[in-house]
């Protein structure tokens, strides 16, 4: 996998390294993709912030929510978590761990079409009472016809946009609005 930034934005070696629960998912992927960044929060706050997903993407709401702008409350009762339940309206829960990770595959056929075979998992890894970090691997398998053949040159760049903007939203909603 390549060591670069589109590739593994605020991602460390050892979280590269790590196995994850989408790993079995999607075998031979096309791209390995890490998104991390560190929160100012406990872990079960900030899992109660990715559960969140099932409501609203928490990216750049005018491109991927519609124009509506992504709850800054917590819903209630989105935490109550079961295989099979939609996330983001393209993705579907695949499994949980209770307030450490999320695991999703991809379920929305026009998405298939476009992007190709996706799964993920967002985990959160506590570093202490108040701190934690929210690493997510995609692994990625591109369709083998158009739009997915020039897709698989631009995806990278454009996940790694449209993730940040999610993490860094949901940072910022975990750390209490900051």
């Amino acid at each position: 996998m390549p060591a670069d930034i589109i590739h593994t934005w605020g991602s460390r070696p050892s979280e590269r390294a790590a196995a994850y629960p989408c790993d079995p998912l999607l075998a031979a992927p096309d791209e390995v993709l890490f998104r991390a960044v560190t929160v100012e929060a406990a872990a079960a706050t900030v899992f109660r912030w990715l559960c969140q997903l099932r409501v609203a993407p928490y990216s750049y709401d005018w491109i991927d929510n519609g124009g509506r702008r992504s709850p800054r409350q917590l819903t209630e009762g989105v935490d109550h978590l079961a295989a099979g339940q939609p996330v983001m309206r393209i993705f579907t829960l695949a499994g949980f761990e209770p307030d450490r990770s999320l695991t999703l595959v991809m379920t929305a056929p026009g998405a298939l079409r476009l992007f190709g075979a996706i799964a993920g998992t967002y985990t959160v890894i506590a570093e202490g009472a108040a701190r934690c970090r929210l690493v997510v691997k995609l692994l990625v398998r591109h369709p083998d016809r158009f739009p997915g053949t020039w897709l698989r040159f631009v995806l990278p760049a454009g996940d790694l946009f449209m993730m940040r903007k999610q993490l860094l939203t949901l940072k910022g909603l975990a750390e209490g609005g900051r």
